[in-house]
């Protein structure tokens, strides 16, 4: 499916700095607002949602501060890069595009676990949540990596392990063996579509924040993230909850799980031929599978 063009393109200011906005769709069902991964990761990858738009609903994605056309900051210590930094900004720009009464979020990886951050804090204007390929701690995510990582060829894990211990996680070997996880992991779609080319790209351009918040890779993760966990708030997430991951995903359904037991109205949807980007990897499915569970919030 073709991604569809967006109808309107801007920025709202934040704090001095500019937060770039896309809406695809026209005004009328409750809109629905997604938050890319990374963190850093830019909104590229995450446009084939934009076919929700076809659906009679509005889909707004942006770039959140530091990356893609959002201002860059990479002056920018690790005290700025917070969780409490982008809830801000998700608040700002939901009251300046004058939707802060009634909305949906769908967060991806990064963009679900600040999308639960953004749902146990009770907004009056949230309607649905979408969590999708998120982990509800760092400690699950790392040890899911962990036996994946074990599970790649021997000569692969010896590579990785090699140049971490030696600081030179930018070889070009490096890259190369942390390529074949992704393949098995992040997205299994070969070569990557344009859309999440892109999305790599972004990182490669600035890695500020994903190098500051997460680590040099998926499953290296030692930046300020690393003992994130929302567990024991989630109970407070009142909203319906779609839970939305991969059978082969990196977010494994041990790291999923928390939100399953603990959310007091949700559901989970496995899709089986995907690993972390089924809206990319069985996108036709995926737009189906979230565009009725939206419905049944309206």
């Amino acid at each position: 499916m073709a991604i569809p063009e967006p109808n309107h393109t801007g920025t709202v200011d934040f704090n001095g700095h500019s937060t770039w906005y896309r809406i695809t769709g026209e005004p009328g069902r409750t809109p629905l607002v997604v938050l890319h991964g990374g963190p850093g990761a830019g909104h590229h990858y995450t446009l084939s949602i934009a076919g929700i738009s076809e659906q009679g609903r509005p889909v707004i994605h942006y770039d959140q501060l530091g990356t893609g056309f959002s201002t860059h900051l990479p002056g920018k210590g690790a005290d700025f890069w917070t969780v409490q930094l982008f809830l801000d900004e998700l608040d700002n720009l939901l009251k300046e595009l004058g939707i802060a009464d009634g909305y949906h979020i769908l967060g991806q990886s990064w963009g679900g676990m600040l999308a639960a951050e953004h749902a146990v804090r009770r907004p009056p204007g949230l309607r649905g949540l979408v969590i999708a390929d998120s982990p509800a701690s760092m400690k699950l995510w790392l040890e899911a990596a962990a036996e994946l990582r074990a599970e790649l060829p021997e000569e692969v894990q010896h590579t990785l392990h090699a140049h971490e211990v030696a600081g030179t996680t930018d070889h070009p070997d490096y890259r190369a063996a942390e390529q074949v996880f992704n393949e098995r992991h992040v997205c299994r779609l070969t070569p990557n579509p344009p859309e999440v080319q892109a999305t790599w790209d972004n990182i490669a351009a600035d890695p500020t924040v994903y190098h500051t918040m997460n680590g040099p890779n998926e499953f290296h993760v030692v930046g300020t993230l690393k003992d994130w966990s929302v567990i024991d708030r989630l109970h407070l997430i009142e909203v319906p909850t779609l839970l939305v991951s991969g059978r082969f995903d990196e977010a494994t359904p041990e790291t999923v799980r928390p939100f399953a037991d603990r959310i007091p109205d949700v559901r989970w949807h496995m899709f089986e031929h995907s690993s972390h980007m089924p809206h990319v990897e069985e996108e036709q499915l995926y737009l189906r599978v979230v565009g009725e569970f939206l419905d049944s919030t309206d």
